[in-house]
């Protein structure tokens, strides 16, 4: 609930045309509470994100990078050599190096909206390919995004590992796909990493894991909001909830308020009764037809599928 402050809150005011603080605010104001996952990943929320992928719970990761590591020869076959290698959301980029051996791309261009993070992760793999032209781009992938005019005559191989598809809803997913589609061009192929349905009791533990990480990286937003949106949230007064939705096929995380609190963002305040939520994140999980019919309602027509043998989790390469 958002209401007016009539002694605005004292500090720097954002103009709300900050993407960061629009989005809180929307997200904020409506019943339930909602906000975007990109805003999780400040310095902080993707050094988290880093050690969330090394805890024991957490499978996507080291099931993704293992059928990366196997079958580098397939890869080579079906894509080929000498394709511009774009990564949406590349973070640490530590599942790239796998990828990039295998095809031996003529550029890589990793695209991530945390900047500091992206010139390391870039630097480093730059020295691991001395060879190789890496062209970082601070963007927001979820919109459109210019390529470096230095790929714009190259084939390209779209990147999107980390079931990162999962974290939105199926209509913004179709979206997103055919956005990327649009910005790859014609011949374009894409690799996409898709998690899959699963029993719960393997789901619920990697997002609320023993050690308390995931808590840790979910509250984060809330730190990030008071340090980057002058704001004062009491985050002692939320827990970290994982909640599997079967209906909707997802995990969906929530930061849940424990009582009743007012806090001020940007000189609104806002209320929240015990018991209330910010949903902050939704990962849909997918069946082989599930992800073959996204990915064609996006624009792109499956080719290859590679899977675990306990079958967690896929890669999927699609052609445009």
């Amino acid at each position: 609930m958002l209401l007016t402050d009539d002694a605005p809150h004292q500090g720097s005011h954002r103009p709300i045309g900050s993407p960061f603080l629009r989005d809180i605010v929307h997200g904020l104001s409506q019943h339930p509470k909602a906000t975007p996952p990109i805003w999780f990943y400040d310095r902080r929320g993707s050094e988290l994100f880093d050690a969330i992928t090394n805890l024991p719970e957490y499978y996507p990761t080291r099931t993704e990078t293992a059928l990366l590591a196997r079958h580098g020869p397939d890869f080579r076959a079906a894509i080929g050599t000498g394709r511009a290698v774009i990564e949406f959301g590349a973070g640490s980029a530590r599942k790239t190096p796998h990828l990039l051996a295998a095809i031996e791309p003529a550029a890589y261009v990793p695209i991530d909206i945390s900047g500091d993070y992206l010139a390391e992760s870039s630097a480093a793999l730059a020295q691991g390919f001395p060879g190789l032209p890496v062209l970082p781009l601070v963007a927001d992938f979820m919109t459109p995004v210019a390529l470096p005019p230095a790929v714009a005559a190259l084939p390209k191989l779209g990147f999107f590992p980390g079931s990162t598809i999962g974290n939105m809803e199926p209509a913004a997913a179709v979206d997103l796909l055919r956005g990327m589609r649009g910005s790859l061009g014609d011949g374009s192929m894409l690799l996409i990493g898709m998690d899959r349905i699963k029993d719960r009791a393997i789901l619920i533990p990697a997002y609320d894991d023993a050690q308390g990480v995931t808590a840790a990286f979910n509250l984060n937003l809330l730190q990030r909001v008071n340090r980057e949106l002058d704001g004062d949230l009491p985050v002692d007064a939320f827990v970290h909830r994982a909640i599997w939705n079967d209906d909707a096929a997802r995990i969906e995380m929530h930061l849940e308020a424990q009582r009743d609190i007012a806090f001020n963002i940007n000189g609104m305040r806002f209320t929240m009764q015990a018991g209330e939520t910010i949903h902050t994140e939704s990962s849909h999980k997918y069946g082989s037809r599930d992800s073959r019919l996204l990915l064609r309602a996006g624009g792109w027509n499956p080719a290859r599928e590679w899977t675990d043998e306990d079958g967690l989790f896929s890669l999927i390469l699609a052609k445009g």
